[in-house]
């Protein structure tokens, strides 16, 4: 069992890794930590790139969240020695955790929204369903994705709590909302003092901005 679970662990957290939003910007001539929030997630690769490589990133995103928790839930679980409850959740944590802290980016990263949300529209799709929900009413009252995110986060453990899931699930949920609210703290301080960016605020992309030397 705990051999099947450091695998998910590993492979997971490797697909979290994966620097989409860092490496569509790269294409494009603009290495995405020194422009606009300085973040690689698919809100800030937006406001500075536009809508095209933000939805290229945030679809990215969410794929290798999907695939890090639901690999696991299929003909690789056979004599793992684990459920794959646990498999997926094991994974799904790991790629959070990845795409916050990618190795393969000097350990910066994104606010995991889009990867956590990827694997828990695999492992709870009722709960993703209503995060949804929260997301878009939020943003589209307040216009501030960082706050939309924060809340839809939140609604997961809850939503998952008065729905009976299980408490692996329900744990697991929190834990990552935690953690998604905690990579929020800088916007969450900017929209206190009134200073946090709209969606549709386009970003200034410095002259000579360019991606550095491998």
């Amino acid at each position: 069992m705990l051999a099947s679970l450091i695998l998910a662990a590993a492979i997971g957290y490797l697909l979290g890794a994966l620097p989409f939003g860092y490496l569509v910007a790269r294409v494009k001539g603009v290495n995405i930590f020194e422009v606009g929030s300085k973040n690689p997630g698919a809100t800030n690769v937006r406001r500075v790139l536009g809508s095209g490589p933000g939805n290229l990133v945030l679809f990215l995103d969410v794929l290798k969240g999907a695939f890090a928790a639901g690999w696991a839930l299929g003909p690789f679980m056979i004599g793992a020695g684990a459920t794959s409850l646990e498999m997926g959740v094991t994974g799904l944590v790991a790629a959070t955790l990845g795409h916050g802290f990618s190795c393969f980016t000097g350990f910066r990263g994104g606010k995991s929204v889009a990867t956590a949300g990827g694997g828990f529209a695999v492992l709870f799709p009722a709960g993703i369903g209503i995060a949804l929900v929260v997301f878009l009413v939020v943003v589209g009252t307040s216009r501030y994705v960082s706050l939309g995110s924060c809340l839809a986060a939140a609604s997961l453990p809850v939503t998952a709590f008065f729905l009976h899931q299980p408490t692996l699930l329900v744990v697991s949920a929190a834990l990552v909302a935690c953690f998604v609210i905690l990579r929020h703290r800088a916007n969450l301080s900017r929209l206190l003092a009134g200073t946090e960016s709209k969606i549709g605020q386009k970003a200034a992309t410095p002259a000579g901005s360019v991606p550095p030397k491998p």
